[in-house]
């Protein structure tokens, strides 16, 4: 029985311990806590279900679907001296305009709880048009923290505006939670 369960713990021990170097540990409650920022990603969020977090080359992130086919991920990358949401994910607008989409909208907004709520750019793309569903990504960013917080949602309007629009809403209202605000 001992021969058994020592290597069903040491590989429990890998996998916490590869978590932990990918930047994120998990918690009891099925979130995945993002050790240097304080910013839980947690399992679900409405209809998307996290799939993967981990660390690339351009940031910390967690991804997520939903059964409708819509996507999210959270980016989290150290906020550089000078805060430019257009410059960070200028890369990322380069990617999408290549692919033929072009920006239907672009503002600031707060986003989040009442009273607590943070500035956060977003910029819209419309990728392609079938039947009566246009089908958007839309980016966001907002410095907290000490971070810049970015989410990417990919989605067709108008049947998923609502869940896309909850989505955003519940990162940053996390972030804000979880993550001390930048002044």
């Amino acid at each position: 029985m001992l021969r058994l369960f020592f290597p069903v713990f040491a590989a429990g021990l890998l996998f916490t311990a590869a978590h932990a170097t990918e930047g994120f540990v998990p918690r009891e409650d099925g979130a995945v806590l993002h050790s240097a920022s304080g910013f839980a990603c947690p399992e679900k969020i409405g209809p998307f279900e996290r799939d993967a977090s981990g660390r690339r080359e351009e940031g910390d992130y967690c991804a997520y679907s939903a059964p409708s086919g819509l996507y999210g991920t959270v980016k989290l990358r150290p906020l550089p001296a000078t805060y430019d949401p257009v410059s960070l994910l200028a890369s990322e607008f380069r990617k999408i305009e290549g692919m033929g989409g072009h920006v239907i909208t672009e503002t600031v907004q707060p986003v989040g709880p009442d009273g607590a709520a943070v500035p956060v750019f977003l910029r819209t793309y419309e990728m392609a048009r079938l039947d009566m569903l246009t089908y958007r990504t839309q980016f966001a960013s907002a410095a907290i923290g000490g971070w810049a917080v970015e989410v990417t949602v990919e989605y067709a309007f108008p049947r998923d505006k609502e869940d896309q629009t909850a989505f955003v809403t519940a990162v940053y209202g996390e972030a804000i939670k979880d993550m001390v605000p930048t002044p």
